[in-house]
């Protein structure tokens, strides 16, 4: 029954980070209120490692849905051709992650250690939500000058990147968030945003999954191993469907929703951790 439990908790963690990973709405916020009601019967340097590693199922999803887009070869006839449009894409993207590399990647530990705490993610949460409110608002009635993938430059691409940094450096700001608030203050359509930040996710989280993977060791136990593939496995079903649902809201709606649920998780985060701490003494 014990075990049971512990593979329920293991789902359910999965679904959180499925969700969570692809709309702007910070899976880090999500999973610190989780992990108070569901506390994992692991080691903390298990559950951390797990935690991102799951992410692993996340961005297969994404890998899989948009394959052509991603896949820079094709083939014409019995010949293979490159995808010069792919590549570049691919090129604009390393540029994004530069930020993150050359400052996030070194005080990784620095960054955890100081910024990751309740209130760091809740402020982040409610800024953030402003920002969305903030930009959607402003954007109205104007007509974006960014309209696909191939639109976007290398000087976008590092802007873009240095939103993308703010979230490595606090943790509840969203990376799917700040990009796409990013790219919206930089006259990138909706569509196009999201798409990116999907595109954005693919070297930065199978990076941060092998660093962590790396980091932790290749030496689990028959039910570490069970749990960390159940819980990539739910993340990238859940994926799947939240990738399909986002592409198709955009469409037709805009980003307010997700900037008002933020700003109502940060007060709840921010009231729930206050509290406890109070009762606590």
């Amino acid at each position: 029954m014990a075990q049971l439990f512990e593979i329920l908790k293991v789902i359910i963690l999965g679904m959180v980070e499925g969700i969570t990973e692809w709309l702007p709405i910070s899976s880090t916020g999500h999973m610190i209120l989780v992990d108070e009601f569901i506390k994992l019967n692991v080691t903390d340097e298990f559950k951390e490692m797990f935690l991102v590693v799951i992410q692993l199922g996340a961005i297969i999803a994404v890998v899989i849905q948009f394959w052509n887009k991603l896949w820079p070869f094709g083939k014409d006839g019995s010949q293979i051709v490159i995808k010069k449009p792919v590549f570049e894409m691919w090129f604009h993207v390393i540029v994004s992650c530069l930020p993150a590399i050359i400052i996030g990647l070194p005080f990784d530990d620095f960054f955890n250690k100081y910024f990751y705490n309740y209130v760091v993610v809740a402020l982040a949460l409610i800024v953030f939500g402003i920002a969305f409110i903030y930009v959607e608002n402003r954007n109205k009635g104007v007509r974006p000058r960014i309209t696909s993938i191939r639109q976007i430059d290398y000087k976008t691409a590092l802007f873009i990147g240095l939103f993308q940094l703010i979230a490595a450096v606090f943790p509840g700001t969203s990376r799917s968030g700040a990009t796409i608030v990013g790219a919206l203050l930089l006259g990138v359509s909706r569509k196009t945003a999201a798409e990116y930040t999907f595109y954005l996710a693919v070297p930065v989280m199978f990076g941060a999954s092998l660093l962590k993977l790396v980091k932790y060791g290749f030496h689990y136990t028959a039910a570490e191993f069970f749990y960390l593939i159940l819980g990539m496995a739910v993340a990238f079903a859940v994926s799947w469907v939240v990738i399909k649902f986002l592409m198709s809201y955009i469409k037709k709606h805009d980003f307010k929703f997700f900037g008002w649920y933020r700003i109502v998780l940060g007060t709840v985060v921010l009231i729930y951790f206050i509290v406890t701490k109070i009762g606590a003494k």
